[in-house]
């Protein structure tokens, strides 16, 4: 598994935090909420991948041949 699919599934997490956290819901704080740490550090993981698939969805990445 590459960078890329890891920031992927991250992104994906975030989108689905996101869609969870309208209904009132926050899935990273009830898998990690003891530990504020973890909470703050996936946060941080999930910022991280979007910027990265951003920038790899512009073109900033490497092109495939």
């Amino acid at each position: 598994m590459g960078l890329g699919q890891i920031a992927w599934w991250l992104v994906v997490l975030g989108a689905i935090n996101w869609g969870l956290a309208a209904l009132n819901f926050n899935l990273v704080e009830m898998l990690f909420g003891s530990w504020p740490q973890v909470v703050t550090i996936v946060y941080l993981l999930v910022g991280v991948s979007g910027v990265y698939a951003l920038v790899n969805s512009l073109g900033g990445g490497k092109k495939k041949r």
